[in-house]
């Protein structure tokens, strides 16, 4: 499926995963209280990491771009939205440069390697992310850097999350995905 980037298949899926991305953040979410940002706990990590896995990295982290950086404009979130969408970059960069070393073999093993690495990514990309948010309002940086990491437990449990669903969820997307490429011929 990866070789068929422009493919109005693969259109239909970046679509149709920006659009399920989305929807797993605003259907689902449990706000935490946090010292910088106004952190949640959600599945639009989980979900953006598997678009990165079944459509590759161009059209993954733009679905997952649309779905996050989509739901921070539109919900109050759009002054930092732009690191959201930096976020969701780096963590399908580092996704895919992974899933390339594991010659894209979806093994069970392989895949909860993956989903362990979406969600360690996940934590590092969101806790600079904080900095530069404290850093945006004014805070001084050493303030920043330890308020960020006070802030972190929202970031923890969404990668935990990921880091569990990504594999529960693959093997089940895999079924219906390959069911409708190959039921379609």
């Amino acid at each position: 499926m990866r070789k068929e980037q422009n493919s109005l298949k693969m259109i239909v899926l970046t679509g149709l995963f920006a659009a399920i991305i989305y929807l797993g953040i605003f259907i689902l979410r449990i706000p935490i209280p946090a010292l910088v940002g106004r952190p949640f706990i959600h599945f639009g990590n989980t979900l953006a990491a598997l678009a990165v896995l079944f459509l590759g990295l161009r059209n993954g982290v733009l679905a997952g771009a649309i779905g996050l950086g989509g739901f921070d404009i539109l919900n109050g979130y759009a002054l930092t939205s732009w690191l959201t969408i930096l976020e969701v970059i780096i963590v399908g960069i580092v996704l895919n440069a992974v899933f390339k070393a594991f010659g894209y073999q979806d093994t069970k093993r392989n895949i909860i390697l993956l989903g362990i690495t979406a969600g360690a990514t996940k934590i590092l990309t969101s806790y600079c992310t904080a900095i530069i948010e404290a850093l945006m309002v004014g805070t001084s940086f050493k303030t920043a850097i330890v308020a960020s990491f006070l802030s972190l437990p929202a970031t923890v449990i969404n990668s935990i999350s990921t880091a569990i669903c990504v594999p529960l969820l693959y093997f089940t997307f895999r079924t219906v995905i390959s069911a409708t490429t190959h039921g379609s011929r």
